[in-house]
């Protein structure tokens, strides 16, 4: 029901910058928050960003000032803005509603070289 594709990944130099997206459908996304995460390789998942309905933003500590979460209810779509990424930031990135949804995505790969 809940479909998630996450997709903008790729690897990139420390420093550089990344935009990810996450397209939804089976929702009515405008009622929706949304949130990212990512998983380490030998780590488990973890939030890192989330948006609200409203627009409202909350970060984890570990990507405040570098990340930014952003949404366009036009196209169903939510982003994740990277900036100086750093080796520390190589995960695979997923997107979801909040509350969860069980259908999690595939995520997209995020790799940092240093």
């Amino acid at each position: 029901q809940v479909h998630l594709v996450e997709s903008g990944g790729g690897l990139v130099q420390a420093g550089g910058s990344l935009r990810l997206s996450c397209a939804a459908s089976g929702i009515i996304f405008s009622r929706n928050d949304m949130a990212w995460y990512r998983q380490a390789p030998g780590k488990q998942r973890t939030f890192i960003t989330r948006i609200s309905s409203s627009g409202f933003t909350l970060y984890d500590a570990s990507v405040k000032g570098r990340f930014t979460i952003s949404r366009d209810n036009a196209k169903n779509t939510v982003y994740l803005q990277m900036n100086s990424l750093k080796p520390e930031d190589t995960a695979v990135y997923y997107c979801n509603t909040l509350p969860n949804s069980r259908e999690w995505g595939q995520g997209t790969q995020v790799t940092v070289s240093s």
